[in-house]
């Protein structure tokens, strides 16, 4: 295997347009994984989030939106851009499955540590996403400031 990619999934109990438009409107993702951003998730926009647990700028440039179904960007990690999809399915009892992959690095050391740190960081988004709209929830709130410099 030459290069590494992340791909992980959740069911979410809310219907499909109400999970896009939270991973969209920073306003939303603000209750359970950025703390702010320049702006909306639009196709062609580049971005800059911000993170409640971490002091640093995190520049996203959005490459695709389509309304419900699908949205893809590419984010730096360190010195690295990645593409990052997000696709969305509806489901039975008016759920939607959130299916995330990001890619790719070497299958090296530098790999492995994005590959151990970022799945966990994409299963951590999927439960605090579902925390939020299924249960109105901030799991994100505190769970990281032990990481704060």
């Amino acid at each position: 295997m030459d290069k590494l990619e992340i791909k992980c999934a959740m069911q979410i109990q809310k219907p499909i347009h109400e999970v896009f438009d939270a991973i969209i409107i920073p306003e939303k993702m603000s209750n359970y994984f950025i703390s702010q951003s320049t702006g909306v998730m639009e196709e062609g926009k580049n971005l800059i989030w911000k993170f409640p647990e971490f002091d640093f700028e995190c520049p996203v440039k959005v490459q695709k939106i389509e309304k419900d179904k699908y949205i893809s960007f590419y984010w730096d990690n360190s010195g690295f851009e990645l593409l990052v999809e997000i696709t969305l399915s509806e489901k039975e009892n008016n759920s939607t499955l959130v299916s995330i992959s990001e890619k790719s690095m070497e299958n090296n050391e530098a790999g492995l540590k994005w590959l151990s740190g970022n799945s966990f960081g994409w299963s951590n988004f999927l439960a605090c996403l579902k925390a939020y709209l299924e249960y109105n929830i901030n799991l994100r709130k505190g769970a990281f400031d032990f990481m704060k410099k």
